[in-house]
Protein backbone atom coordinates (compact mmCIF):
# COMPACT_ATOMS: atom_id res chain seq x y z
CA UNK A 1 0.00 0.00 0.00
CA UNK A 2 1.17 3.62 -1.17
CA UNK A 3 2.45 5.97 1.82
CA UNK A 4 0.24 8.81 2.86
CA UNK A 5 2.43 11.36 1.11
CA UNK A 6 2.61 9.23 -2.04
CA UNK A 7 -1.67 9.50 -2.47
CA UNK A 8 -1.21 13.21 -1.61
CA UNK A 9 1.21 13.55 -4.17
CA UNK A 10 -0.68 11.47 -6.17
CA UNK A 11 -4.28 13.26 -5.94
CA UNK A 12 -2.23 16.81 -6.51
CA UNK A 13 -0.66 15.55 -9.91
CA UNK A 14 -4.59 14.43 -10.53
CA UNK A 15 -5.80 17.95 -9.85
CA UNK A 16 -3.29 19.35 -12.16
CA UNK A 17 -3.97 16.99 -14.92
CA UNK A 18 -7.69 18.35 -14.58
CA UNK A 19 -6.89 21.90 -15.35
CA UNK A 20 -5.00 20.74 -17.96
CA UNK A 21 -8.22 18.92 -19.92
CA UNK A 22 -10.17 21.99 -19.32
CA UNK A 23 -8.12 24.07 -21.94
CA UNK A 24 -9.06 25.59 -25.04
CA UNK A 25 -10.21 22.46 -27.81
CA UNK A 26 -7.48 23.46 -30.08
CA UNK A 27 -4.72 21.78 -27.45
CA UNK A 28 -7.48 19.76 -25.73
CA UNK A 29 -6.64 16.48 -27.43
CA UNK A 30 -2.91 16.71 -27.39
CA UNK A 31 -2.46 18.02 -23.78
CA UNK A 32 -4.90 15.05 -22.46
CA UNK A 33 -2.39 12.56 -24.41
CA UNK A 34 0.60 14.27 -22.75
CA UNK A 35 -0.96 14.02 -19.02
CA UNK A 36 -1.95 10.77 -19.29
CA UNK A 37 1.69 9.72 -20.33
CA UNK A 38 3.09 11.78 -17.76
CA UNK A 39 1.10 10.20 -15.08
CA UNK A 40 1.65 6.38 -16.09
CA UNK A 41 5.65 7.55 -15.93
CA UNK A 42 5.24 9.06 -12.15
CA UNK A 43 3.71 5.66 -11.03
CA UNK A 44 5.74 3.93 -12.27
CA UNK A 45 8.66 5.87 -10.70
CA UNK A 46 6.67 5.54 -7.40
CA UNK A 47 6.18 1.90 -7.98
CA UNK A 48 10.04 1.74 -7.82
CA UNK A 49 10.01 3.58 -4.48
CA UNK A 50 10.05 0.42 -2.35
CA UNK A 51 12.84 -1.25 -4.10
CA UNK A 52 15.23 1.69 -4.24
CA UNK A 53 14.81 1.46 -0.14
CA UNK A 54 15.43 -1.70 -0.02
CA UNK A 55 18.68 -1.05 -2.01
CA UNK A 56 19.79 1.89 0.39
CA UNK A 57 18.93 -0.10 3.39
CA UNK A 58 21.63 -2.84 1.76
CA UNK A 59 24.14 -0.46 1.41
CA UNK A 60 23.91 1.32 4.87
CA UNK A 61 24.19 -2.40 5.99
CA UNK A 62 27.40 -2.82 4.10
CA UNK A 63 28.77 0.32 5.75
CA UNK A 64 27.93 -0.96 8.91
CA UNK A 65 30.57 -1.90 11.70
CA UNK A 66 32.83 -5.79 11.12
CA UNK A 67 33.07 -7.62 14.01
CA UNK A 68 36.92 -7.99 14.69
CA UNK A 69 37.34 -10.60 17.43
CA UNK A 70 36.22 -13.26 14.85
CA UNK A 71 38.58 -12.54 12.53
CA UNK A 72 41.61 -12.90 14.70
CA UNK A 73 40.01 -15.52 16.79
CA UNK A 74 40.37 -17.33 13.20
CA UNK A 75 43.99 -16.74 12.57
CA UNK A 76 47.24 -19.42 13.39
CA UNK A 77 50.07 -18.18 15.47
CA UNK A 78 52.85 -16.46 13.06
CA UNK A 79 50.06 -15.47 10.32
CA UNK A 80 50.11 -11.89 8.49
CA UNK A 81 46.67 -10.53 7.51
CA UNK A 82 45.68 -7.33 5.69
CA UNK A 83 42.74 -5.87 6.69
CA UNK A 84 39.97 -5.00 3.85
CA UNK A 85 38.58 -1.15 3.66
CA UNK A 86 36.06 -0.66 6.34
CA UNK A 87 34.84 -0.09 10.02
CA UNK A 88 35.69 -2.59 12.46
CA UNK A 89 34.36 -3.31 15.93
CA UNK A 90 36.64 -3.33 19.01
CA UNK A 91 37.53 -3.89 21.77
CA UNK A 92 39.73 -7.22 20.72
CA UNK A 93 42.14 -9.49 22.56
CA UNK A 94 45.17 -10.62 20.69
CA UNK A 95 46.88 -13.69 22.71
CA UNK A 96 48.90 -14.96 19.84
CA UNK A 97 51.92 -13.75 17.77
CA UNK A 98 49.87 -12.31 14.39
CA UNK A 99 50.24 -9.41 12.36
CA UNK A 100 47.33 -7.31 11.61
CA UNK A 101 47.54 -4.63 8.59
CA UNK A 102 45.83 -1.75 7.06
CA UNK A 103 46.24 1.44 5.57
CA UNK A 104 44.21 4.76 6.31
CA UNK A 105 40.50 3.08 4.64
CA UNK A 106 40.53 0.88 8.05
CA UNK A 107 39.38 2.05 11.22
CA UNK A 108 38.83 0.06 14.14
CA UNK A 109 36.19 2.17 16.74
CA UNK A 110 35.51 1.15 20.22
CA UNK A 111 32.89 3.26 22.73
CA UNK A 112 31.51 2.82 26.04
CA UNK A 113 28.76 1.06 23.87
CA UNK A 114 30.26 -0.95 21.70
CA UNK A 115 32.38 -2.44 25.00
CA UNK A 116 28.74 -3.72 25.92
CA UNK A 117 27.90 -4.86 22.77
CA UNK A 118 30.94 -7.11 21.86
CA UNK A 119 30.94 -10.64 22.83
CA UNK A 120 34.82 -10.44 24.00
CA UNK A 121 34.22 -8.37 27.42
CA UNK A 122 32.59 -7.92 30.01
CA UNK A 123 33.31 -4.65 31.09
CA UNK A 124 35.37 -1.60 29.44
CA UNK A 125 38.47 -2.75 28.22
CA UNK A 126 41.13 -0.89 25.67
CA UNK A 127 40.78 -1.09 21.91
CA UNK A 128 43.16 -3.57 21.28
CA UNK A 129 44.55 -5.77 23.65
CA UNK A 130 47.76 -7.29 23.46
CA UNK A 131 48.81 -10.09 25.73
CA UNK A 132 51.23 -12.20 23.51
CA UNK A 133 54.78 -11.90 22.45
CA UNK A 134 55.26 -10.81 18.84
CA UNK A 135 52.20 -8.98 17.96
CA UNK A 136 52.70 -6.43 15.29
CA UNK A 137 50.09 -3.80 14.19
CA UNK A 138 50.62 -1.36 11.32
CA UNK A 139 49.04 1.36 9.37
CA UNK A 140 45.51 1.96 10.45
CA UNK A 141 42.94 4.22 12.18
CA UNK A 142 42.25 3.42 15.63
CA UNK A 143 39.12 5.99 17.35
CA UNK A 144 39.03 5.21 20.97
CA UNK A 145 35.97 6.76 22.56
CA UNK A 146 35.32 6.00 25.95
CA UNK A 147 34.59 7.88 29.35
CA UNK A 148 36.70 5.07 31.27
CA UNK A 149 40.88 5.40 31.66
CA UNK A 150 41.52 2.87 29.08
CA UNK A 151 43.69 3.05 26.34
CA UNK A 152 43.79 2.57 22.01
CA UNK A 153 45.95 -0.08 22.15
CA UNK A 154 47.59 -1.66 25.96
CA UNK A 155 50.52 -3.84 25.56
CA UNK A 156 50.80 -6.89 28.27
CA UNK A 157 53.59 -8.87 26.50
CA UNK A 158 57.19 -8.62 24.79
CA UNK A 159 58.48 -8.01 21.10
CA UNK A 160 55.61 -6.21 20.04
CA UNK A 161 55.70 -4.11 17.03
CA UNK A 162 53.16 -1.03 16.66
CA UNK A 163 54.34 0.61 13.85
CA UNK A 164 52.17 3.42 11.43
CA UNK A 165 49.19 3.51 13.41
CA UNK A 166 46.81 6.63 13.96
CA UNK A 167 45.41 7.14 17.18
CA UNK A 168 42.24 9.42 17.97
CA UNK A 169 41.94 8.80 21.49
CA UNK A 170 39.57 10.08 24.69
CA UNK A 171 41.77 8.36 26.96
CA UNK A 172 45.26 6.85 26.83
CA UNK A 173 47.48 6.44 23.52
CA UNK A 174 49.53 3.36 24.15
CA UNK A 175 49.90 1.81 27.44
CA UNK A 176 52.59 -0.67 28.15
CA UNK A 177 52.55 -2.99 31.23
CA UNK A 178 55.58 -5.12 31.75
CA UNK A 179 55.99 -5.20 27.91
CA UNK A 180 59.45 -5.62 26.85
CA UNK A 181 61.60 -5.58 23.51
CA UNK A 182 58.90 -3.53 21.85
CA UNK A 183 58.91 -1.03 19.09
CA UNK A 184 56.75 2.01 18.77
CA UNK A 185 56.97 3.63 15.43
CA UNK A 186 56.17 6.47 13.55
CA UNK A 187 52.80 6.25 15.55
CA UNK A 188 50.58 9.58 15.18
CA UNK A 189 48.81 9.92 18.99
CA UNK A 190 46.13 12.82 19.14
CA UNK A 191 43.20 13.76 22.13
CA UNK A 192 39.83 13.97 20.78
CA UNK A 193 38.22 14.79 23.82
CA UNK A 194 37.07 18.01 25.16
CA UNK A 195 39.48 20.87 24.47
CA UNK A 196 38.55 22.17 27.69
CA UNK A 197 39.04 18.94 29.76
CA UNK A 198 41.84 19.33 32.71
CA UNK A 199 45.05 17.55 32.86
CA UNK A 200 44.04 14.99 35.20
CA UNK A 201 40.97 14.05 32.70
CA UNK A 202 43.37 13.08 30.42
CA UNK A 203 46.00 10.27 29.45
CA UNK A 204 49.33 10.07 28.51
CA UNK A 205 50.23 9.45 24.62
CA UNK A 206 52.97 6.81 25.62
CA UNK A 207 52.83 5.31 28.81
CA UNK A 208 55.16 2.43 30.06
CA UNK A 209 55.85 0.99 33.35
CA UNK A 210 58.24 -1.84 33.79
CA UNK A 211 58.56 -2.27 30.32
CA UNK A 212 62.49 -2.48 29.98
CA UNK A 213 64.58 -1.80 26.32
CA UNK A 214 61.93 -0.27 24.58
CA UNK A 215 62.39 1.72 21.49
CA UNK A 216 60.01 4.66 21.05
CA UNK A 217 60.78 6.70 17.72
CA UNK A 218 59.36 9.35 14.86
CA UNK A 219 56.08 9.85 16.80
CA UNK A 220 53.68 12.34 16.74
CA UNK A 221 52.08 12.96 20.17
CA UNK A 222 49.39 16.15 20.42
CA UNK A 223 47.25 17.54 23.11
CA UNK A 224 47.69 14.61 25.61
CA UNK A 225 48.64 14.39 28.92
CA UNK A 226 52.40 13.69 28.89
CA UNK A 227 53.68 13.03 25.44
CA UNK A 228 56.01 10.07 26.60
CA UNK A 229 55.75 8.46 30.37
CA UNK A 230 57.95 5.97 31.45
CA UNK A 231 58.48 5.13 35.18
CA UNK A 232 60.56 1.95 36.40
CA UNK A 233 61.78 0.98 32.80
CA UNK A 234 65.13 1.01 31.97
CA UNK A 235 67.52 0.89 29.01
CA UNK A 236 64.68 2.99 26.90
CA UNK A 237 65.41 4.94 23.73
CA UNK A 238 63.33 7.47 22.76
CA UNK A 239 64.63 9.24 19.64
CA UNK A 240 63.14 11.57 16.84
CA UNK A 241 59.52 11.97 18.36
CA UNK A 242 57.40 15.52 18.35
CA UNK A 243 55.82 16.58 21.23
CA UNK A 244 52.83 18.98 21.31
CA UNK A 245 50.62 20.90 23.67
CA UNK A 246 51.28 18.61 26.29
CA UNK A 247 52.15 19.06 30.23
CA UNK A 248 55.41 17.15 29.53
CA UNK A 249 56.70 16.42 26.29
CA UNK A 250 58.86 13.42 28.09
CA UNK A 251 58.44 12.35 31.39
CA UNK A 252 61.21 9.61 32.54
CA UNK A 253 61.14 8.25 36.14
CA UNK A 254 63.39 5.46 37.07
CA UNK A 255 64.90 4.59 33.65
CA UNK A 256 68.60 4.34 34.31
CA UNK A 257 70.55 3.80 31.41
CA UNK A 258 68.09 5.04 28.80
CA UNK A 259 68.40 7.18 26.06
CA UNK A 260 66.75 10.80 25.03
CA UNK A 261 67.80 11.80 21.44
CA UNK A 262 67.04 14.31 18.90
CA UNK A 263 63.57 14.88 19.62
CA UNK A 264 61.22 17.77 19.30
CA UNK A 265 59.34 19.70 21.88
CA UNK A 266 56.75 22.99 21.54
CA UNK A 267 53.94 24.78 23.55
CA UNK A 268 54.55 21.99 26.28
CA UNK A 269 54.60 23.18 30.11
CA UNK A 270 57.90 21.49 30.35
CA UNK A 271 59.83 19.86 27.45
CA UNK A 272 61.57 17.33 28.90
CA UNK A 273 61.10 16.01 32.80
CA UNK A 274 64.28 13.87 33.90
CA UNK A 275 63.99 12.46 37.51
CA UNK A 276 65.25 9.85 39.57
CA UNK A 277 67.64 8.62 37.03
CA UNK A 278 71.62 7.65 36.42
CA UNK A 279 73.75 7.29 33.55
CA UNK A 280 71.67 8.74 31.05
CA UNK A 281 71.84 10.71 27.84
CA UNK A 282 69.55 13.13 26.69
CA UNK A 283 71.48 14.76 23.18
CA UNK A 284 69.88 16.57 20.41
CA UNK A 285 66.58 17.41 21.48
CA UNK A 286 65.26 20.93 20.71
CA UNK A 287 62.64 22.24 23.24
CA UNK A 288 61.12 25.68 22.09
CA UNK A 289 58.42 27.97 23.68
CA UNK A 290 57.47 26.23 26.90
CA UNK A 291 56.63 29.56 28.41
CA UNK A 292 52.71 30.31 29.02
CA UNK A 293 52.96 28.48 32.76
CA UNK A 294 54.68 30.00 35.44
CA UNK A 295 56.81 25.97 35.88
CA UNK A 296 57.75 26.41 31.95
CA UNK A 297 60.83 25.03 31.52
CA UNK A 298 62.92 23.61 28.81
CA UNK A 299 64.75 20.73 30.54
CA UNK A 300 63.91 19.73 34.26
CA UNK A 301 66.66 17.17 35.91
CA UNK A 302 65.54 16.27 38.83
CA UNK A 303 67.93 14.05 41.54
CA UNK A 304 70.11 12.98 38.58
CA UNK A 305 73.53 11.18 38.37
CA UNK A 306 76.18 10.77 35.97
CA UNK A 307 74.60 11.57 33.19
CA UNK A 308 75.10 13.50 30.29
CA UNK A 309 73.15 16.65 28.58
CA UNK A 310 74.77 17.59 25.77
CA UNK A 311 74.15 19.74 22.32
CA UNK A 312 70.45 20.32 23.24
CA UNK A 313 68.63 23.74 22.33
CA UNK A 314 66.31 25.38 24.63
CA UNK A 315 64.53 28.37 23.30
CA UNK A 316 61.98 31.27 23.99
CA UNK A 317 61.46 29.12 27.61
CA UNK A 318 60.85 30.47 31.09
CA UNK A 319 63.39 28.34 32.17
CA UNK A 320 65.92 26.77 29.91
CA UNK A 321 67.07 24.42 32.00
CA UNK A 322 66.45 23.47 35.86
CA UNK A 323 68.74 21.54 37.49
CA UNK A 324 67.89 20.44 40.95
CA UNK A 325 69.20 17.90 43.47
CA UNK A 326 71.97 16.64 40.41
CA UNK A 327 75.28 15.91 40.87
CA UNK A 328 77.60 14.18 39.03
CA UNK A 329 76.54 15.31 35.45
CA UNK A 330 78.12 16.39 32.26
CA UNK A 331 76.06 19.16 30.76
CA UNK A 332 77.91 20.24 27.64
CA UNK A 333 77.24 22.11 24.11
CA UNK A 334 74.32 22.95 24.65
CA UNK A 335 72.54 26.37 23.07
CA UNK A 336 70.28 28.27 25.98
CA UNK A 337 68.89 31.01 23.52
CA UNK A 338 66.23 33.79 24.53
CA UNK A 339 64.92 32.40 27.53
CA UNK A 340 63.95 34.40 30.59
CA UNK A 341 66.56 32.24 32.71
CA UNK A 342 69.11 30.52 30.90
CA UNK A 343 69.56 28.14 33.42
CA UNK A 344 69.12 27.27 36.96
CA UNK A 345 70.75 25.47 39.94
CA UNK A 346 69.27 24.35 42.66
CA UNK A 347 71.00 22.05 45.24
CA UNK A 348 73.20 20.95 42.49
CA UNK A 349 76.73 19.76 43.23
CA UNK A 350 79.42 18.67 41.57
CA UNK A 351 78.22 19.14 37.69
CA UNK A 352 80.22 20.23 35.08
CA UNK A 353 78.86 22.85 32.90
CA UNK A 354 81.65 23.51 30.13
CA UNK A 355 80.99 24.84 25.85
CA UNK A 356 77.27 25.69 26.23
CA UNK A 357 76.20 28.92 24.55
CA UNK A 358 74.04 31.55 26.56
CA UNK A 359 72.52 34.04 24.42
CA UNK A 360 69.63 36.74 24.64
CA UNK A 361 68.48 35.68 28.07
CA UNK A 362 66.76 38.09 30.64
CA UNK A 363 68.75 36.44 33.11
CA UNK A 364 71.86 33.79 32.10
CA UNK A 365 71.59 31.97 35.27
CA UNK A 366 71.01 31.54 38.97
CA UNK A 367 72.13 28.94 41.25
CA UNK A 368 70.65 28.82 44.90
CA UNK A 369 72.73 26.01 47.86
CA UNK A 370 74.90 24.83 44.41
CA UNK A 371 78.72 24.89 45.31
CA UNK A 372 81.53 23.07 43.54
CA UNK A 373 79.96 23.07 40.27
CA UNK A 374 82.89 23.20 37.92
CA UNK A 375 82.22 25.69 34.82
CA UNK A 376 84.16 26.60 32.10
CA UNK A 377 84.52 27.87 28.54
CA UNK A 378 80.78 28.81 28.14
CA UNK A 379 79.92 31.93 25.90
CA UNK A 380 77.91 34.43 27.46
CA UNK A 381 77.11 36.98 25.16
CA UNK A 382 76.20 39.81 28.36
CA UNK A 383 79.71 39.37 29.25
CA UNK A 384 82.38 41.50 28.17
CA UNK A 385 85.80 39.76 28.71
CA UNK A 386 89.19 40.47 28.27
CA UNK A 387 91.32 38.35 25.74
CA UNK A 388 94.63 39.28 25.96
CA UNK A 389 96.83 36.30 23.99
CA UNK A 390 94.24 35.90 21.77
CA UNK A 391 93.28 32.49 22.15
CA UNK A 392 89.33 33.03 22.38
CA UNK A 393 89.07 32.71 26.20
CA UNK A 394 88.71 35.48 28.62
CA UNK A 395 91.23 36.18 31.25
CA UNK A 396 88.94 37.49 33.88
CA UNK A 397 86.10 35.15 35.26
CA UNK A 398 82.49 35.65 34.42
CA UNK A 399 80.51 35.47 37.91
CA UNK A 400 77.11 34.99 37.71
CA UNK A 401 75.72 38.22 39.35
CA UNK A 402 72.20 37.43 41.68
CA UNK A 403 71.58 41.14 41.91
CA UNK A 404 68.66 41.52 38.91
CA UNK A 405 66.92 38.05 39.79
CA UNK A 406 66.58 38.61 43.82
CA UNK A 407 65.79 42.42 42.43
CA UNK A 408 62.60 41.32 40.81
CA UNK A 409 61.65 38.56 43.03
CA UNK A 410 61.01 40.90 45.35
CA UNK A 411 59.25 43.38 43.20
CA UNK A 412 58.49 42.29 39.74
CA UNK A 413 57.80 45.60 38.05
CA UNK A 414 61.83 46.12 38.18
CA UNK A 415 61.59 43.62 34.82
CA UNK A 416 61.06 47.16 32.79
CA UNK A 417 64.71 48.26 33.69
CA UNK A 418 66.05 44.98 32.39
CA UNK A 419 69.38 46.06 30.50
CA UNK A 420 68.91 49.50 31.59
CA UNK A 421 71.71 51.75 32.06
CA UNK A 422 70.93 52.43 35.59
CA UNK A 423 70.38 48.49 36.19
CA UNK A 424 73.85 47.84 34.59
CA UNK A 425 75.34 49.95 37.35
CA UNK A 426 73.76 48.66 40.12
CA UNK A 427 74.55 45.51 39.14
CA UNK A 428 78.14 46.29 39.41
CA UNK A 429 78.21 47.97 42.35
CA UNK A 430 76.40 44.33 43.68
CA UNK A 431 79.58 42.58 44.99
CA UNK A 432 78.08 41.04 48.28
CA UNK A 433 79.00 37.18 48.62
CA UNK A 434 80.51 37.01 45.42
CA UNK A 435 82.73 34.09 46.37
CA UNK A 436 79.62 32.14 46.71
CA UNK A 437 79.03 33.29 42.69
CA UNK A 438 79.05 30.23 40.40
CA UNK A 439 81.62 31.48 38.36
CA UNK A 440 82.91 30.40 35.05
CA UNK A 441 87.43 30.61 35.20
CA UNK A 442 87.48 31.02 31.62
CA UNK A 443 84.49 32.02 29.75
CA UNK A 444 84.52 32.31 25.67
CA UNK A 445 84.80 35.69 23.96
CA UNK A 446 83.08 33.98 20.76
CA UNK A 447 80.18 31.35 20.19
CA UNK A 448 81.69 28.33 18.77
CA UNK A 449 80.12 28.95 15.78
CA UNK A 450 81.43 31.84 15.24
CA UNK A 451 84.52 31.14 14.80
CA UNK A 452 86.29 30.62 11.60
CA UNK A 453 87.84 27.66 10.49
CA UNK A 454 91.24 27.30 8.81
CA UNK A 455 91.60 24.63 5.81
CA UNK A 456 94.62 22.03 6.16
CA UNK A 457 97.29 23.72 3.92
CA UNK A 458 96.00 27.07 4.44
CA UNK A 459 97.87 29.64 5.99
CA UNK A 460 96.21 33.02 7.95
CA UNK A 461 97.67 35.80 6.24
CA UNK A 462 94.99 38.64 7.45
CA UNK A 463 96.55 41.58 8.42
CA UNK A 464 96.58 42.07 12.50
CA UNK A 465 94.44 45.04 13.37
CA UNK A 466 97.63 46.83 15.45
CA UNK A 467 99.60 46.73 12.10
CA UNK A 468 96.72 48.69 10.69
CA UNK A 469 96.72 50.76 13.23
CA UNK A 470 100.63 51.57 13.07
CA UNK A 471 100.45 52.11 9.31
CA UNK A 472 97.22 54.65 9.90
CA UNK A 473 99.31 56.38 13.00
CA UNK A 474 102.54 57.38 11.16
CA UNK A 475 100.62 58.39 8.05
CA UNK A 476 98.98 60.82 10.07
CA UNK A 477 102.63 61.95 11.97
CA UNK A 478 104.23 62.51 8.43
CA UNK A 479 100.63 64.91 7.54
CA UNK A 480 101.26 67.01 10.62
CA UNK A 481 104.91 67.31 10.03
CA UNK A 482 104.20 68.25 6.28
CA UNK A 483 101.47 70.49 7.13
CA UNK A 484 103.61 72.14 9.89
CA UNK A 485 106.49 72.99 7.48
CA UNK A 486 104.63 74.49 4.82
CA UNK A 487 103.33 77.46 7.65
CA UNK A 488 106.84 78.27 8.45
Amino acid sequence: MLSQKVRLAIGQFMRNARMHLNMSNNFNRKVTSWSILTLWLFVAMLIQLPFMSGNASAASKEQSFIPLQPIINAMNPGEELTLKPGMYLGPVTIDKSISLLGDSSVMIVSTDTSSIQSASTNSPESTININGDGVKLQGFTILHQHSTPTAAIQVEANHAEIKDIHIQTQGFGILARDASEGTFRENVITWTGSETASSSQKGNGIDLYNAHRNHIEGNEIRGMLDGIYMENSREATVKGNTLLHTRYGIHCMYVDGSYVLDNIGEDNITGAMIMGVKNTTVSGNSFRKQSENVHSQGILLYDVHQSSIVNNIVEGNRVGMNIAESAGNDIRGNEVLRNFIGFQLVLAEGNRLHQNQFISNVIDASAVDSRNNEMSSNYWDSFRGLDLNGDGVSEMAYGINPFYEQLISRNSAYQLFFQSPGMVFLSELYTEGKENWSTDQSPLMTTMTMEPQQQPGTTNDTIPVWVIGVILLCISACIMIYSGGLRK
